[in-house]
């Protein structure tokens, strides 16, 4: 999630502010969890706000990918048109194992409707087209330079959220088909809420399944998370990527929020904003949490797929009629020495240290705003976390 603009842009300054005078620690609050031995920061980068790359706005970026085949990274905006059309960047990107470059912006490209149309404005709205709120990235294993990318959709307009495959030029292959049960029903308080929807977006080693991560939970399936309780829980779904065929699915109950506002007003938020692949049966997950004054923080958890109840059948997760999957802690990201965090929402794998290290990048999305920045954090994973890689 994207903190909505209509409603918090016009606050983030003041509420950015108070996180920069205030500290991200809230009084009374539990002690966080540390990081594991072995989970080490290599280095952090910025990109400042207002930079221009290419005659756009660089900012707003939700995911970030690596092909291992070409050596590009590949990021995209959730700029819904509003700056500049919706878009996705490539760069090239370097670290050693005690160090990060600043990413080297190397193109920008114009994502395009089915229709080869660019997505409009939402103050331009077009009949039979959604304004994207785009999310996570991938790039589409063997295929040439495509990539996969959600949308968490344009509800106002009658839009859900999307799962898209694009040309690395910004021309549309197709929409994959996501389930009924994946689109808003806000009348009968089913569904996905708003800005809540596809933040994850992770391929199985074999890259012929797709799994899509939930930011929270359905309206039928439970609450959104406070300051002192965890919120319902949310799906996590594998599909078929040549179909679009659902698979399987898990159910997944992210933290509460890690720290109480420190000012009357704002919003308070936890949910995850990526998953990423780490073996043929496991996901790591990456959740964010918000709260105004408090600050940003971040924790990285590992879940095993193969455990919980399949939950596809089920019209409401309830105590009882399922099992969500277990989570181990990985990393508390504020506890890696990378200094205060931004609003992390993309992590991809990167190439292998000299060694054999296994990498992650973390990217944050800086809403565009000038009291944030584009943040890049690389650490090096835990040695034989996953069998199978």
């Amino acid at each position: 999630m994207a903190w909505n603009p209509s409603r918090f842009r016009a606050a983030l300054p003041a509420l950015l502010a108070a996180v920069l005078a205030a500290g991200c620690a809230s009084p009374g609050a539990p002690p966080a969890p540390t990081a594991p031995p072995g989970l080490r920061l290599i280095g952090t980068a910025a990109i400042p706000p207002g930079t221009d790359v290419l005659g756009t706005p660089f900012g707003g970026i939700s995911g970030i990918d690596y092909d291992p085949a070409t050596g590009r990274w590949l990021l995209i905006s959730d700029d819904r048109s509003a700056l500049q059309p919706a878009r996705v960047y490539t760069a090239q990107l370097h670290y050693t194992a005690h160090g990060l470059d600043t990413p080297v912006l190397t193109g920008t490209y114009t994502l395009r409707h089915a229709n080869g149309r660019p997505y409009p404005s939402p103050r331009r709205p077009e009949a039979g087209m959604d304004v994207p709120d785009a999310e996570a990235v991938r790039w589409l294993p063997g295929s040439g330079g495509h990539f996969l990318w959600t949308s968490e959709g344009d509800f106002a307009r009658g839009f859900g959220p999307q799962l898209r495959e694009n040309r690395l030029g910004g021309s549309a292959v197709r929409d994959l088909p996501l389930p009924d049960s994946f689109q808003p029903d806000p009348a009968h308080r089913r569904g996905p809420r708003a800005n809540t929807t596809l933040e994850g977006l992770a391929f199985a080693p074999d890259g012929r399944t797709a799994w899509l991560g939930m930011e929270m939970a359905w309206r039928q399936d439970g609450p959104v998370p406070t300051p002192g309780a965890p919120g319902g829980p949310l799906r996590i779904t594998a599909l078929d990527v040549a179909t679009g065929r659902p698979l399987r699915q898990i159910a997944y109950v992210p933290d509460a929020v890690h720290h109480a506002r420190r000012i009357p007003w704002g919003p308070q938020l936890n949910g995850v904003s990526e998953i990423l692949d780490d073996g043929p049966h496991h996901l790591l997950v990456l959740e964010r949490s918000y709260s105004a004054g408090a600050g940003f923080g971040a924790r990285l958890y590992r879940i095993d797929t193969r455990t919980g109840t399949d939950t596809q059948a089920l019209p409401a997760l309830a105590p009882g009629n399922h099992v969500p999957v277990s989570k181990t802690l990985v990393a508390d990201l504020a506890t890696l020495g990378a200094g205060a965090l931004d609003n992390l929402e993309g992590m991809a794998w990167g190439p292998p240290l000299a060694g054999g290290g296994r990498v992650i990048v973390f990217v944050s999305d800086d809403n565009f705003n000038p009291a944030q920045t584009t943040q890049f954090i690389a650490v090096e994973y835990p040695p034989g976390g996953a069998e199978g890689r």
